[in-house]
Order: structure tokens, then C-alpha cells, then sequence
């Protein structure tokens, strides 16, 4: 029996390169607070970013998605210098 949780399985679509709406996860894997999700996953030093959503031609907001990515210089070095101040 295979007993994946559902933010492993948030993670793993992450990371074959998918792009999900928060209300694509909750509806695709049964999480109830996608945001949350998605906090934990980058408590585990996962990048995920959050793409707002932009205004269309005729004033229609598209939904905002996260996706997986790769950090920045700046944002490495950031957290190397919060740790080294503990």
C-alpha cells in the first residue's frame, strides 16, 4: 500500500515542472489550505514562487499560480548570513 501525503504529492508535481493555482491544488489533491502547503514545502528549502496573476485586455484578473524555481544569488546569500548570525 502506497501512502503519499498529499504534500509530497503537491511536491512532486512541483517538481516535474507543473505550475498550480491554489485552487488547482485543492481541488486536484484534496487539500484543504493549498497556502499552507505550500509554506511547508518552503520551510523545507523548496523555492516556490508565487506568480501574481495580471490584468487582462478587458480588466480581468488571470489567478495567481506557484511555481518551483531556482533562488537567486541575493536570496542564497541572505540565508547564509541568517544563519550565521545564530
Amino acid at each position: 500500500m502506497n501512502t503519499t501525503t498529499k504534500t509530497a504529492r503537491v511536491r512532486e508535481a512541483f517538481l516535474n515542472g507543473e505550475t498550480l493555482t491554489p485552487a488547482q491544488i485543492s481541488a486536484r489533491f484534496g487539500v484543504s489550505n493549498p497556502h499552507d502547503v505550500v509554506y511547508n514545502l518552503r520551510r523545507q528549502g523548496y523555492a516556490i514562487y508565487l506568480n501574481k496573476g495580471t490584468l487582462g485586455s478587458r480588466g480581468r484578473r488571470k489567478a495567481d499560480s506557484y511555481r518551483l524555481g531556482t533562488p537567486s544569488r541575493k536570496v542564497v546569500a541572505a540565508g547564509y548570513r541568517a544563519l550565521a548570525a545564530m
